[in-house]
Parts: C-alpha cells; sequence; structure tokens
C-alpha cells in the first residue's frame, strides 16, 4: 500500500507513537491519516475560498465515484473494504471539514464544539479502531472518544492562530481554554479501558498516543493565564517529553494487563452529539 506518509510532516505526535506498530499496520494507519489530510488541507489552503469550494467538491466526488488514479482514494476505499468502515463516517468528515470552508467560522455553543469535534476527529478514531481490529461497540465509541480528546487540546493548543484564520471555535480567555482543557481530559479517562480490546502488538502505541497528546493539555495548564499561554508560541511536547511520556505508557500497559475493569459501564458524553447524529448507524 503506497502512501504519501504526511504522519510524519503534520502528525509527529502520532509518529512517534506509530514507531510502535508492526510496518503493515503502520502502512494502513498512515493511508488513513494521508486521505484525512489530503481533505482537511483543502480547507486551510490559503487560497480563495471560491477555488477551495470547488476543489473540495472534486475531492468528494473523486471518493464517491472511486477514482483510484489517485491513490489516497484508492488507499481509503481498500481500507473501507478491508476493515468495513461505513461510508457514513466518511460523510461526517466531509461534513466537518467543510464546515471549515467558510470566509469566517464561530462556533457558539458545547454541542456545536462537540459535534464538529467529532467530526473532524471523533471519526479518524473510530475509523482508526476499526483499522486496529476493534469490533466491539463501546470500544468504538471510545475511540471516539480519543480523537475527540485530541481535537479539543488542539483547540486549546491553537487559539490565536485559529483567530488569525477566522476560526473561533472558544473565546480567547484562559477560563475557557483551561474549560476546553477539562472537558478533553473526561474523555482521555473514557478511552483509556478500551484500549484493552485492542490486538496487543498495537495496544502499547495508543497508549504511547494518548498520553503524549494528552501532554500538550497539561503543558497549557501549566502557563497559567493567557499573556503566558500568548507567549509561549505553539505548545507541543519536546523529544525528551516524548520518551518520558513512552515510558510512563508502560505502566499504562501493566494497568491495562492486570484490571478487571472494561469499558461495559463507561458512560460516553454522546448525549450532545446524538442530538444530531446516530452514532449508532456508524459502527
Amino acid at each position: 500500500m503506497l502512501t504519501k506518509n504526511y504522519l510524519a510532516t503534520y502528525a509527529k505526535s502520532f509518529n512517534w507513537a506509530g514507531f510502535f506498530l508492526p510496518k503493515k499496520t503502520y502502512d494502513k494507519c498512515s493511508a488513513l491519516y494521508d486521505f484525512c489530510r489530503e481533505a482537511d488541507n483543502i480547507a486551510d489552503d490559503p487560497g480563495k475560498l471560491e477555488d477551495k469550494i470547488i476543489k473540495f467538491e472534486n475531492f468528494k466526488k473523486d471518493f464517491l465515484n472511486k477514482n483510484f488514479q489517485n491513490i489516497v482514494i484508492k488507499n481509503i476505499w481498500e481500507l473501507i473494504d478491508e476493515f468495513n468502515i461505513s461510508t457514513k463516517v466518511i460523510n461526517d468528515l466531509f461534513d466537518g471539514i467543510n464546515s471549515d470552508i467558510k470566509e469566517r467560522v464561530e462556533l457558539k455553543s458545547k454541542k456545536e464544539l462537540l459535534i464538529y469535534s467529532y467530526r473532524v476527529a471523533g471519526t479518524v478514531g473510530l475509523m482508526m479502531a476499526k483499522v486496529l481490529k476493534v469490533n466491539k461497540t463501546n470500544s468504538l465509541k471510545s475511540a471516539i472518544d480519543l480523537g475527540i480528546a485530541m481535537q479539543l487540546t488542539n483547540i486549546s493548543r491553537d487559539v490565536i492562530e485559529d483567530k488569525n484564520n477566522k476560526r473561533i471555535y472558544i473565546n480567547e480567555n484562559f477560563n475557557d481554554i483551561k474549560s476546553t482543557i477539562s472537558l478533553s481530559e473526561r474523555f482521555y479517562e473514557n478511552s483509556f479501558y478500551s484500549i484493552k480490546e485492542i490486538p496487543l502488538s498495537f495496544r502499547f502505541s495508543i497508549l504511547v498516543a494518548r498520553r503524549v497528546y494528552r501532554k500538550i493539555g497539561h503543558k497549557i495548564i501549566n502557563k497559567n493565564n493567557l499573556e503566558n499561554y500568548k507567549n509561549s508560541g505553539k505548545i507541543y511536547v519536546t523529544k525528551i517529553e516524548k520518551i518520558i511520556e513512552t515510558f510512563l505508557s508502560i505502566f499504562d500497559l501493566i494497568i491495562l494487563t492486570f484490571t478487571n475493569k472494561n469499558d461495559n459501564n463507561i458512560e460516553h458524553d454522546h448525549s450532545l452529539i446524538n442530538e444530531e447524529i446516530n452514532l449508532n448507524e456508524r459502527f
């Protein structure tokens, strides 16, 4: 399976965690990410709005028409067929990206924030779980939670950058940033025990990705106020910190291995999303 490997360029935390996956599985995860990134790049393109609209519509048509001359389209359809991924999930992703192709974006409620986060990242978590051979419904819900948690982390980190691009996902004040990190923590917690449902050879990689990305939120909270946050520039996890979080993930793996807890009794915070999107139809 040929890939463009956007993981190495755009998602260094995921790429770090991907080091712990078997090569064939890493390639499939990379192909999935390539598709999502190629679609998302259209919305992030600095060009004219009307050009982005046309380009995005053409990309969707290529997907629907199975234009296999585009290797990214070819690869995603192979994954859809191999892992029984619902095309409704792809359409949800498209809806999320399409909502960013506007002159100005502004989310005005928790419901809008969670639906957006599901569409652009919860979908990716769900598809990634399928690629990692997870099929249990509660575990797939937790995969959505991990994707949402990571997106909430992204939004909390990029408030100033997003504002400069006329995208207001949350308000530019430190209380709202802290509240969004707090919300992300609930979704990170809901993702943990479901990782037991991932085959052992894939499990450690997801634990590492979860820890490394969660660390970004912890670093944001440690800024204490908006001025320090603004002066920090883009907050990221250093290589030394990634190494530390990787070692700490060993303890997570031990806890998962020896605990009797599972994801059967997790109360997923999906009620607001389900008001608009029937997640049960996506599994």
